[in-house]
């Protein structure tokens, strides 16, 4: 499949911006295909005398130049940008193509520019702008990576986390697809040995025992399950969390954000209902990525009807229990200087959420005495509705007290006891994870019907399946579909 595609790529020739927009250091325009060199030489004037041609893997310094048309009818050219032009011959690029970069200043209009410029000049050649994700795909498609490798280049460019980053680049370096074309084998030797049985059933050959194919794939079952079990773990510390606050107005939601984020992100005043709609930050909690969000403050059904609620901040609370079903953990804070914390609007939210997601935070410890603590009634009332195990931190958001237990807890809620992925850790993404679960079934499946003593034609189909489920992980088989997918959600110049 890689063959066909790529033969069919080989005509065109793609350029596009492959830094990030806005302003920098260096902004690069990249070109790959059989006319990138031809098409930046068109307009690249070096600074070196005796220049005859793009030596490979070498900087040139120079110009790029654009042809203007003077008010006489004469053509003059004209300067876009200064720059340094590098070429890389095929194989031995990015994308297994000639490829060009262009790096020159990184301002918006002036990268744009020098791309139009490219685009102009390479018309008759058939250079056309890049689609998303597409050096990436020819990358692929020339086989320079492989599938999952190509997932965790677009993995590694988001990661906010050292630890996401750490599992991005495991997969970028090929662990990942390694340990897969590993499993893959194991279950083709398998495969092989039933062929060979099936095909020469005459012949005096050492065939596989039932007992002894069970192992093989007990084996794989095993692994594959580890590996898929990983998926979760990879989410949390690569994807992030999403973590609501969610509680009474005026309970110090917003004065915990505040001091989580070390910044006043949110309004906090006296004034109930301060927030109206959500406030979010993203942000790092003892090293795990958290999108922390303050929600607005929930109040008596009746506060409505009576007019101290307007329809804005209805809509507000509306979206806050949204939100709380949503999130992966909801942390309930509590007024801990109320009499009775824990009232109508909380229960009424706990009914609508998840309660082995929930973590409770009474607030205020800093305007009670020890001895007032309603942590005790708290702790009781949470029992009645099923939440008699949940954790409770006494803080208080104005002055600090207990925020380093809030964090710990909270990490421990999301992963638990477990450390930071370390370099070269395997954590699949959820694509691979599924496929994994997958071929862990059909697997499954293979063991029940060599109990049941099919033959051993059969259960060679049950291995052929798990395999072509593997492949596609690699992408050493894969849709169309799966393509486009994973591609579209690459940017243009990647």
């Amino acid at each position: 499949m890689r063959s066909n595609d790529a033969s069919n790529l080989t005509c065109e020739t793609i350029a596009a911006v492959a830094t990030p927009p806005g302003a920098g250091g260096v902004g690069i325009v990249r070109l790959s295909g059989p006319a990138a060199a031809a098409c930046a030489l068109r307009v690249f004037q070096p600074t070196a005398s005796g220049f005859s041609g793009f030596e490979p893997r070498y900087m040139h310094h120079g110009r790029i130049l654009a042809p203007s048309i003077s008010p006489a009818g004469a053509d003059n050219a004209r300067m876009v940008d200064e720059v340094l032009a590098v070429f890389f011959p095929a194989p031995h690029s990015f994308t297994g193509e000639d490829v060009v970069e262009i790096h020159g200043h990184s301002g918006p209009l002036v990268v744009a520019e020098v791309l139009r410029t490219l685009l102009a000049a390479g018309e008759d050649l058939g250079v056309r702008e890049a689609r998303c994700g597409e050096f990436s795909k020819r990358a692929f498609l020339n086989g320079k990576m492989d599938l999952v490798q190509v997932e965790a280049v677009a993995e590694a460019v988001a990661a906010d986390s050292p630890a996401g980053l750490a599992l991005a680049q495991t997969r970028l370096a090929g662990g990942l697809g390694r340990r897969v074309d590993d499993l893959r084998s194991r279950l083709e030797a398998l495969r092989t040995q039933l062929c060979v049985a099936v095909d020469f059933p005459e012949d005096e050959v050492e065939c596989l025992a039932p007992e002894e194919l069970a192992s093989g794939v007990g084996g794989l079952v095993e692994a594959l399950d580890a590996l898929a079990g990983a998926a979760s773990r990879r989410r949390v510390w690569e994807e992030g969390a999403l973590v609501v606050l969610a509680g009474r107005v005026n309970a110090g939601k917003s004065s915990l954000l505040n001091a989580v984020a070390g910044s006043e992100r949110a309004i906090v005043t006296d004034r109930a209902g301060t927030t109206r709609d959500f406030i979010e930050e993203r942000l790092l909690l003892d090293g795990l990525p958290v999108t922390l969000v303050d929600t607005a403050g929930l109040r008596a059904d009746g506060e409505l009807l009576t007019g101290e609620m307007d329809p804005v901040e209805a809509e507000g609370v509306s979206r806050s229990r949204t939100l709380a079903a949503r999130a992966d953990l909801l942390v309930l804070v509590l007024d801990g200087a109320r009499p009775e914390p824990l009232g109508a609007p909380e229960r009424e939210l706990l009914g609508h959420v998840d309660l082995g997601k929930v973590l409770v935070v009474l607030n205020k410890a800093d305007v009670r005495a020890p001895e007032t603590s309603p942590a005790a009634a708290v702790a009781e009332a949470l029992q009645d509705i099923g939440l008699g195990m949940v954790e409770i931190v006494s803080i208080s958001a104005a002055t600090g007290q207990g925020l380093d237990a809030f964090t710990q807890a909270v990490r421990r809620r999301l992963a638990g006891d477990d450390a930071a992925p370390r370099p070269g850790e395997l954590a699949p993404n959820l694509r691979q994870a599924r496929a994994m679960e997958r071929a862990a079934s059909e697997l499954r499946d293979l063991l029940a019907d060599i109990e049941a003593g099919f033959p051993y034609d059969v259960l060679g189909v049950r291995l052929e399946t798990a395999s072509d489920i593997l492949a596609e992980i690699t992408g050493a088989i894969a849709s169309e579909d799966v393509l486009n997918a994973i591609f579209d959600s690459f940017c243009i110049g990647k």
